[in-house]
């Protein structure tokens, strides 16, 4: 609605009720006014009241005319009829009583006040009715009376028209004022609308917002509590809850006291908070079930409505500080493993050379039974030695594996020692699922798992007890806790070792992986059983995962992925003569080694040139290559390493017989059967080295060389 639409309609109400209020008030004054008749002129009131009835009951006409239309012109026409009427009725009653000296003139100048005072008609509408009550008091007069009386009549008139050119002033101002009023009015609606809108519109604004914010404060993914400076809990949302495992009622109005592990640092924190020290932290906090849960906290203070409160972030950290610590001790691991595959290659070439010499010394036969017994006993520390630094290249991942397609349950059933590792006071139990995929692996590492496993179990249990084996087929999704971070989600095979032991304590459970880390007493273990079981399952691809409680026995959970591929036919190793004829040249930068293997040879009829440095060996051989039947020479030297000095060789004589030897068997070139004919792992027995010679020799491939390599035990 415009402004003139607003000042005109609120215009027209006004008049409206105005002039319902004077035509009413006049069917009651009009009449009441006889009892001025009755003293003024008592001769006419009889005939004065008869014209006041009827007057009065003209005006109830108009009056309820008046109540069906609210048009402002309808209004204007029974204003002007009411003031019609009533003046007429004045005229005729000054006609009857007086004439020009009649004093009922007053009368018309009562009408004009009562019409112009109450009723808010606009200048031309009041101009037309002042002319009318003028002229219908003045005609008459003039047309019928007998002007005797000029003075009086003079001074009537002057009031009369005084009195209306007043009222029509005052009516004309005052209507001013109201049009005025009303577009004031129209003003202040219109900005009470504004307003309303505003508001209605900020109240939808901060509802949407409160609804946002409720819903931020609700669904976050971390939790979120409000305290107050003493650590009383005042609001908490769904995610808090859900992390300590209490409802909103049991958390709220209680004290984050109760939750934290550690009060006095609790106590120290909330003190800086409230100091104004923004804070982001790592604590532990006691859950509903008294389990304890690792947590980061943002917390800091913020004033709401007069007062300081403590708004903290909650974010549970417990499997990420698993997994954080899985991360280090596989990284730690891999360090380790490192340095204890570097040692095991040096020290596999000092066993090689305490081993064949104790060799040599049976095969010239001239030791009594005392001396005999100590070579034996030389014999037999070096071996053990070996299987020593065999463990350290598994679990460093540098020693060389066969793997081909096995099934784990008869790897279980075929280990042999079982019962002489166990002895009477142990129990063994099998639960081994059937039909179970095969995975794939190398035979004697992952038999050197279980029994690692066995022994360890038994030593957990000096009185006896049970030890129980499982295998079972499952399936390892990506959102499995304890899978490490190397492994791929799928399906596994299962295989648990559990023991009724001790246990293991819980500050040193994260150590049991970790090489020469040992519980035993002094003599009785090595420390690298866990940690050469943790190396071989690790590259197998798999991994491995431990429980234990103290007193009441560990399990160790070994996961390998299912392979699937059939388990492949292993013939039987046939006997071989040792003996021998040839020309072989020998490079090696070990002199002890050199030694050895000259001798070892020469012993079973072949002919040996021994050469420590394979940089005399690429001067000599241009001189010697067709006598040379075979060259055996180790891959690791100074100045020029193996692959170099078989790569010459082989350009002198493409077909010469080559044979490599190292105590590290991980190197490429020990899987390239175009550069060599046959690899033997250091440290290894005369009659090992002496059968691939032969076979090589005689045209044969060596296609298990590798596991010929093993120490007998």
């Amino acid at each position: 609605m415009t402004r003139e639409e607003y000042i005109n309609s609120s215009y027209d109400k006004y008049l409206y009720s105005w002039s319902n209020i004077s035509i009413g008030m006049g069917v009651l004054v009009f009449p009441c006014l006889s009892l001025l008749d009755y003293f003024a002129s008592p001769s006419n009131f009889k005939s004065f009241f008869y014209y006041r009835i009827i007057t009065a009951f003209c005006i109830l006409v108009l009056y309820l005319f008046n109540k069906s239309k609210i048009k402002r012109q309808f209004q204007n026409i029974l204003i002007i009829l009411t003031a019609t009427i009533v003046s007429s009725t004045l005229a005729l009653m000054i006609s009857k009583f007086g004439g020009h000296q009649s004093p009922y003139f007053a009368g018309m100048i009562l009408l004009v006040i009562y019409v112009f005072g109450l009723v808010p008609i606009n200048l031309k509408f009041s101009l037309i009715i002042a002319a009318i009550i003028y002229m219908l008091y003045l005609l008459p007069i003039v047309a019928y009376d007998n002007i005797i009386n000029k003075s009086f009549f003079i001074s009537a008139n002057v009031l009369m028209l005084f009195s209306i050119f007043t009222l029509i002033l005052f009516r004309y101002i005052s209507l001013k004022r109201l049009l005025k009023e009303f577009s004031l009015q129209y003003d202040v609606d219109q900005q009470k609308d504004n307003l309303e809108d505003i508001v209605q519109e900020r109240t939808k604004e901060l509802s949407i917002s409160e609804k946002r914010l409720k819903s931020l404060f609700e669904y976050a993914t971390d939790g979120i509590m409000i305290m107050d400076g003493n650590g009383n809990i005042l609001d908490v949302n769904q995610k808090a809850c859900e992390i300590y495992g209490f409802d909103r009622d049991e958390i709220v109005n209680t004290g984050i006291n109760l939750l934290a592990a550690d009060k006095p640092l609790l106590k120290e924190l909330l003190d800086r908070l409230m100091k104004g020290e923004s804070l982001l932290y790592e604590t532990q906090h006691l859950k509903k079930d008294g389990k304890k849960v690792t947590l980061e906290i943002t917390a800091n203070a913020i004033e709401a409505e007069g007062k300081v409160l403590i708004q903290a972030f909650v974010r549970d950290i417990t499997d990420k500080k698993r997994l954080q610590e899985q991360l280090l001790q596989s990284q730690k691991m891999e360090s380790i493993g490192s340095l204890a595959g570097g040692i095991a290659h040096n020290f596999n070439n000092l066993l090689a050379s305490i081993l064949g010499n104790a060799e040599l010394l049976e095969e010239y036969g001239y030791l009594d039974k005392k001396l005999a017994k100590r070579r034996k006993n030389i014999e037999t520390s070096a071996k053990k030695a070996g299987i020593l630094v065999s463990k350290l290249l598994s679990f460093a991942r540098k020693d060389s594996t066969s793997i081909s397609p096995l099934q784990v349950n008869n790897l279980i059933k075929e280990t042999s020692l079982f019962e002489g590792v166990l002895g009477k006071k142990i129990k063994l139990g099998l639960e081994l699922a059937e039909d179970l995929p095969t995975v794939e692996g190398d035979r004697n590492q992952l038999e050197q798992v279980i029994i690692n496993l066995i022994v360890n179990a038994r030593d957990a249990m000096p009185d006896g007890g049970l030890i129980t084996i499982k295998s079972s087929l499952i399936h390892v999704g990506k959102d499995a806790l304890d899978i490490s971070e190397y492994s791929k989600p799928g399906d596994y095979i299962l295989l648990s070792v559990s023991d009724t032991g001790c246990g293991i304590k819980n500050g040193i459970i994260n150590r049991i992986f970790e090489p020469f880390f040992t519980t035993k007493e002094r003599g009785k273990g090595t420390g690298l059983g866990l940690a050469t079981v943790y190396g071989i399952v690790k590259d197998h691809n798999g991994y491995i995962t431990v429980q234990s409680e103290a007193e009441k026995g560990t399990t160790f959970y070994i996961h390998l992925p299912v392979s699937g591929k059939p388990v492949p036919e292993i013939p039987e190793p046939q006997p071989v003569n040792l003996y021998g004829n040839g020309n072989i040249l020998i490079v090696d930068d070990e002199d002890d080694v050199l030694d050895y293997v000259k001798d070892a040879l020469e012993i079973y009829g072949y002919q040996a040139i021994a050469i420590n440095n394979p940089l005399e060996a690429v001067e000599l051989f241009p001189e010697i290559s067709e006598e040379v039947d075979l060259v055996i020479t180790d891959i690791i030297m100074p100045q020029m390493s193996g692959k170099e000095l078989i790569l010459h060789i082989r350009s002198l004589k493409p077909d010469i017989k080559i044979i490599a030897i190292s105590g590290y068997s991980d190197d490429p070139v020990t899987q390239d059967n175009t550069l060599i004919n046959a690899f033997v792992k250091k440290p290894f027995e005369g009659s090992h080295l002496l059968a691939t010679v032969k076979h090589v020799l005689n045209g044969e491939t060596v296609t298990d060389y590798q596991n010929t390599t093993r120490i007998a035990t």
